[in-house]
This record gives structure tokens, sequence and C-alpha cells, in this order.
């Protein structure tokens, strides 16, 4: 058979295999982050979902949007240009029966977010919502229960994304719900960090800073809730979902490639997870864009987020967590195709929140106070 005949009957097969897909029903979920633009689509099962087709790009729409708290036009053409092979995808699995897009971080922050959102609606015809951090923390919460044991009483999930760190803390119910009973939110992630911090190498006063100022931040989240305590008495697990987490568990197993299915879920301890972390911390910046499970997309931002998973481990005492690949786009999912088990928002009252974000939002307005702070030191 000539190539041009296997191209065709590949093409023939891919769009038959489309169709037969097509006759369930397909439910979509796109997650626009700092660093990231995800799509997930997805077919439903009796208790969860079957995964039909996904797409990944790393745009970093946040890119220095921690000088001036502006989306760059270059940032915003590589997520314009990932959102509209979003939207082919799934013009290919329409009708899609059911959909929401949703924006974080970035987004939130962004003083011309709303001429990004009217070029997104312009060229790709994609409606997204950019969701509070109250309901990131909830989506990652929903998404990863399929993860937490029913039978510890109490959850802490933390997701740490491009432009800030959720926290979610949940009650587990018998039948396996998660109830939230609250949350805290760290005003940096991975890109935020990475870039107030620009040198290849984050130096030691700097890498110290962070897990200082997760310390601060969570201090009053401890008090509310008695986390310590719960911890010690084993009455509680800690699930960690991000690129940074899932990278440590593929270097923790010394992976020579990624593989997802057996890094979600895998459980590592603390001893173990320090050991991961200092590893990646003596690779340097060329050893990690060498290496398999990092690679030059990834390399300047791993220690950013090794910094601040260290400050929550450290803060706590966390003897162990389990790593999560899921978390917003699988809990869209889930809130969509099976709505009975949709958890309530938690209430927080409008004036609470702001002060919150007032309080410590200064520790990242830009580059040169944070480094000044870490020099200081």
């Amino acid at each position: 058979m000539r190539y041009w005949q296997k191209q065709k009957a590949a093409a023939d097969e891919r769009i038959k295999e489309i169709k037969t897909t097509n006759k369930h029903d397909n439910y979509a979920a796109i997650d626009l982050g700092t660093n990231s633009c995800r799509l997930v689509i997805a077919t439903p099962t009796p208790s969860a979902f079957r995964i039909v087709e996904t797409y990944s790009k790393i745009t970093r729409l946040g890119e220095g949007i921690i000088n001036n708290n502006e989306l760059s036009h270059t940032a915003i053409r590589r997520t314009v240009n990932a959102l509209r092979v979003c939207a082919g995808v799934l013009e290919e699995y329409a009708p899609i029966k059911a959909a929401r897009f949703v924006a974080t971080a970035a987004c939130r922050r962004a003083k011309n977010c709303q001429y990004f959102m009217d070029l997104v609606k312009k060229e790709t015809g994609l409606n997204i919502e950019i969701i509070s951090s109250q309901e990131e923390a909830r989506l990652a919460m929903v998404g990863c229960v399929p993860l937490l044991n029913r039978h510890i009483r109490r959850a802490l999930v933390f997701d740490i994304g491009g432009g800030s760190t959720e926290i979610s803390l949940a009650r587990m119910t018998a039948s396996g719900k998660a109830i939230i009973e609250g949350y805290a939110s760290l005003p940096y992630g991975v890109v935020t960090v990475s870039e107030a911090f620009p040198n290849h190498e984050m130096t030691d006063l700097a890498y110290d800073s962070i897990i200082e100022r997760t310390h601060k931040i969570l201090t009053e989240f401890e008090e509310k809730y008695h986390i310590s305590e719960a911890i010690s008495n084993q009455e509680i697990q800690i699930l960690g979902t991000s690129g940074t987490v899932t990278v440590l568990g593929a270097v923790y197993l010394n992976l020579s490639h990624y593989n997802r299915s057996v890094v979600d879920g895998l459980t590592i301890n603390r001893y173990d997870l320090m050991r991961t972390i200092n590893k990646i911390k003596r690779m340097g910046d060329e050893g990690r864009k060498k290496h398999a499970c990092i690679g030059a997309s990834k390399a300047d931002l791993t220690v950013a987020g090794c910094s601040i998973i260290e400050g929550i481990l450290s803060f706590w005492d966390v003897s162990e967590i389990t790593i999560a690949d899921r978390g917003i786009r699988e809990g869209i999912l889930l809130d969509l195709m099976h709505p009975d088990k949709k958890e309530k928002k938690p209430y927080y009252h409008r004036r609470r929140r702001h002060n919150y974000w007032a309080k410590h939002n200064h520790y990242f307005n830009n580059n040169q106070k944070l480094q000044e702070s870490a020099n200081d030191k």
C-alpha cells in the first residue's frame, strides 16, 4: 500500500472512531491557567467518566504579569492560538452535551483581561469564565476525590498553579463525598515565583523566603482549623496536584519518560519527598532541562514549585502525600456529569475575601520588592 493510501486509511479510521465516540454524550472542560491551557473531552460512566480526547499546551499566559498586572501581547497571542486548537477539537467531537471553560489566577489579576476575553470570543468562539480562587480550590478538590481514602475523616488538597496556590480542607462523608470546610490561597505560583527570582538558580535566601512567606500566610488557616492536631492524630490525608508535584513523583520513580498511570495516586513519604526535592535542586538548570520528565519548558518552574511544596510540608510536618495527576478539569467534568455529587460551595464574605488578598498580595506585587526582601534576610 502506498504512503498516501495508508494516510487516507488512517484518516478514515480516525473519522470512524470519532463518529462512534459521538454516539455517546460528550462533555468538555478547559482549564486556562497562568502557565498552560488544557482541554479534556470525556463521556460519563456510572461512577466517573472515560476520557476520549485531551489537549495541553504550555502558553505562559501570565508571563511578566508581576511587573504591571497586564497580560502581554505575546502571551495573549500564544494562548489564543492554543484556544483555537481547542475549538477545533471541540468541533470534531460535536455535539458537546455540556461544557465549562474556566480561567484562573492570571485572568483574575490582569487589568487587560476583558480585552483578552473579547479577543478569545472573536477568534475562537469560546466563552471563558473567570473563576474565583475559592471555586478553583473546590474544583481541584472535587477532581481529586476518587484518589482520597474514605476511611480517613478529613482531606487537605493543595493545587500549585502558575499564579496562585489553592489549598482546600474537606471532611469526607461515609458515601465518599468531600464537604469543603475551608480554603486558603497563596497569591503566588510557579510562574510568579520563578519570574520574581529570574536567575536560573534560586539562591538559598530566595528559596527560604518563599517557605517563610508560605508559613506566615498559612498561620491564620491553621489557627482556625487546627490541621496540625488532625495530622498528628492521623485524621487527615494530604494530596497534592500540579506539574511540580507530578514531576516529583516521576523523578522519585526514576522514570525514563513520564507515565501518568504510575504517578497518579502514588504516595510518597516525607523523607523520600525531601530527598527528591534535593535531587532536583542539585541537577542545576541544565540538568533539569535535559531530564526527560522535566525538560526545558519546566526547568525554571520546578524549583519554584519545590519551594512552595516544602513550605506546605514543613509548616504542617506532613509525613506523606498522595500525588494526583488530575484537578480542575476533572472537577468540572464530575460536576457536569454527576450533578447530584456536586458539593455545595462554601460561603465566603466578599469583604473578608478582599481583605485576605490585600493582606498578602503585596508580597508579589513586583520583582524588585521581592528580591529586596530576600536580600535583606
